[in-house]
């Protein structure tokens, strides 16, 4: 019975197109497809194998001089067999900015025919570290300096009760924050470093020097410097930072600056010092601020002190404002959705704007001149995190002669991928019937937070 109907189904095939129906050639005597995968011939306009048609060639306009093209201008509709009419384009009387249109480049008043690198904070440079280092002219080393960490192995230096509320402030952020059944990264890493500097500040009755800082967030920064032949600047927003009325003290001693002149960088030929910055043409060349907003910008700020309280600053970091030392900076890797960073990119972030505080308080205090060896050094750290996993830097800005690779070099101490913990698991990880991963916080990791208090503790205790 099924060979026959078989047949006349190939029969009645036969005698409409290919296209419609499937390919009855392929059925088997027991109706089934004889390929794994058979071919529906849905569309009937065009054959299976016909190529793209060809681009329509627009057509010219013939301009003949002397002779106007009758159009359905007038008429105020469409009329067949009348030209299109072309109108000026329509000047409004007002400016309004959401049908501004530029001019070009090189009629701006600050165009250059040498062009510009920037460093921005969505900036990720192929090299990571070792191409910030270039950039910088500075000597990286690995790990933290034994006498800033033994900052918080002190008793006096230490919370009441310092394990316990950390964790504490670990399960807030990542379990009692929300209740949502997985929180994002974005928010609990915001969350858990807000926490910890809540722990930090808690040391103000026995450290008064803590009082004397202050927390701003989004400012601005700007600063230039060049590097052989090529003009570079860093600008953007980083995040949070933590400025106080005093300076931090130097790192080194001078001694070991002048060693730092031995120091060769780290080449990565063929690749370009340049890579993956953006080149621009229009720029001002001493630009250097930070703090306050950019020239042609409302200044719109806000900061909160040690006791979280907000305050509006109008004068940024000017000639007037209480706070002009940066402190410590505070990356998060979540905090701009549309760029994620990888690990190496993200510590080289961190360098970068580390470095670009530095640079822009050394052009305040001697000028924007370079100086082959400064004063008194400039000292900036940095803390970055994912809210697991801490990056730790401390940056001493030595030198603002970065022409050459010669001379005397900046000087930066980079701990890496330091963890809190193992793990926060709002549900046990179960595994062939197995607890691999109890529910909660498992793994705490006290050194880390020894670390982040040192950091905060330098130049108060």
């Amino acid at each position: 019975m099924i060979p026959e109907a078989t047949r006349y189904l190939k029969a009645t095939v036969s005698l409409f197109s290919p296209n419609i129906f499937l390919n009855a050639s392929k059925l088997s005597a027991h109706g089934a497809p004889s390929s794994l995968q058979t071919r529906r011939n849905l569309r009937v306009s065009h054959c299976l194998a016909a190529k793209v048609p060809p681009p329509k060639k627009p057509r010219e306009k013939v301009e003949i001089p002397g002779l106007e093209m009758v159009t359905y201008g007038d008429r105020m509709h469409y009329v067949p067999g009348l030209a299109k009419p072309v109108y000026p384009p329509w000047e409004m009387s007002f400016k309004d900015p959401r049908y501004y249109r530029s001019p070009p480049a090189q009629e701006m008043a600050l165009y250059k025919d040498k062009p510009c690198y920037i460093f921005n904070q969505r900036t990720s440079i192929l090299e990571g570290v070792r191409q910030a280092a270039w950039l910088t002219k500075t000597q990286v080393s690995p790990g933290l300096l034994p006498h800033l960490i033994s900052l918080a192995a002190k008793p006096e230096n230490q919370l009441p009760d310092q394990d316990e509320r950390v964790q504490n402030a670990i399960k807030h952020s990542r379990f009692w924050d929300t209740t949502e059944p997985r929180p994002r990264k974005e928010r609990y890493s915001n969350t858990l470093l807000l926490n910890l500097l809540h722990l930090c500040a808690s040391l103000q009755p026995t450290h008064p020097a803590v009082g004397r800082r202050i927390l701003a967030e989004n400012y601005s920064l700007a600063a230039t410097w060049k590097r052989g032949e090529d003009l570079f600047q860093i600008r953007g927003r980083n995040g949070l930072l933590h400025c106080s009325m005093d300076p931090l003290p130097r790192i080194c001693g001078e001694q070991e600056v002048l060693e730092t002149s031995d120091w060769v960088l780290e080449s990565f030929y063929p690749v370009s010092p340049t890579i993956d910055l953006q080149q621009v043409s229009v720029y001002k060349e001493e630009m250097n601020y930070t703090g306050e907003s950019p020239p042609g910008f409302p200044e719109m700020e806000l900061s909160w002190s040690s006791s979280n309280h907000l305050s509006p600053i109008g004068s940024g970091f000017r000639g007037e404002y209480p706070y002009p030392h940066a402190h410590t900076l505070y990356f998060l890797e979540t905090s701009d959705p549309n760029c994620k960073l990888r690990p190496e990119q993200f510590r080289a972030k961190m360098i970068m704007f580390t470095f670009g505080n530095a640079l822009a308080r050394a052009h305040k205090l001697y000028g924007t001149q370079p100086q082959s060896l400064l004063e008194c050094p400039i000292t900036v750290q940095a803390v970055g995190t994912n809210g697991r996993i801490f990056q730790f830097l401390v940056f001493q800005l030595n030198t603002t002669d970065l022409s050459g690779d010669d001379g005397i070099k900046n000087q930066a101490w980079l701990d890496e991928d330091v963890e809190l913990y193992d793990f926060a698991k709002v549900r046990p990880f179960i595994k062939r019937k197995e607890v691999k991963v109890p529910a909660g916080l498992a793994g705490y990791k006290p050194e880390t937070f020894s670390k982040f208090l040192a950091l905060y503790l330098h130049g108060a205790a």
